[in-house]
């Protein structure tokens, strides 16, 4: 198991006016797994990625990644955690402009001290698997929106991270790149056998990954396995689940 929760909350406010946004959530995920988060606006999901990722400390409760417990950490232990351990890729690109598609993917590795044949061919792994090698010395306003989240997706991927958290990362994209982007991540999953934690609304994008957690009201309220079913058939499952759940709020 590489993550684990145990009665995780999150509150914000103060005593007279509190919010509870996460309100005792219990889930544990594999090495190599690819999980979808899905839920309501309100239910608590990017609440939830982001006391997972570090980006925001719990209320209450514990989260333990590779038998480390991350909430007890002090700020600077939980910040080169984050940088050394995680990855990430968010809804934004979160691109440099005045890096090139190789300087930005290859940012991780400049705190390493690594040899530079072994970054060249880490990079021209990942690069390739994602289809951007040739794009390597363009800029990023030079290139695609869906040619910039494929080298977001590579630079969360290029330091072999234990866990890479992804936020809506096709929420920008039209279908067809948000296709060629999950295809990749599917591969790159199954590839290099790295876990992967993604929220998302989109169904479609859901029914790439191997078990989707649904959230209600901080909580968690199901979860499918996609076992032995084609991503069509699990692309069902996982609209009837949202059927059942459907409710409009404020995203949180």
């Amino acid at each position: 198991m590489i993550l684990e929760t145990k009665d995780i909350k999150k509150t914000y406010g103060n005593r007279l006016n509190r919010t509870e946004v996460l309100k005792g959530i219990d889930m544990s995920i594999e090495k190599g797994e690819f999980v979808s988060i899905m839920g309501a606006s309100g239910s608590g999901k990017t609440t939830l990625l982001n006391v997972l990722s570090s980006i925001d400390r719990v209320t209450s409760g514990h989260i333990i990644i590779e038998g480390q417990d991350i909430t007890g950490l002090k700020d600077k232990k939980l910040a080169n955690f984050r940088k050394n351990d995680l990855g990430f890729i968010f809804q934004e690109y979160n691109l440099l402009n005045t890096l090139t598609v190789k300087e930005n993917i290859l940012l991780p590795l400049s705190i390493r001290n690594m040899k530079k044949p072994e970054v060249e061919k880490q990079f021209e792994l990942v690069a390739s698997e994602l289809g951007i090698y040739d794009l390597q010395d363009k800029y990023p306003d030079a290139i695609s929106g869906g040619q910039m989240q494929r080298t977001s997706a590579a630079r969360a991927f290029i330091h072999q991270p234990k866990i890479i958290f992804a936020d809506e990362p096709t929420g920008a994209l039209d279908s067809k790149a948000a296709s060629n982007l999950l295809g990749k991540l599917q591969t790159l999953n199954e590839l290099s056998n790295s876990t992967i934690m993604m929220v998302t609304h989109d169904a479609t994008a859901a029914s790439y990954s191997g078990r989707v957690i649904f959230l209600k009201d901080g909580l968690v309220y199901s979860t499918l396995r996609r076992g032995e079913s084609s991503q069509e058939d699990f692309y069902k499952e996982i609209m009837n689940t949202q059927s059942v759940l459907g409710g409009v709020g404020v995203e949180s």
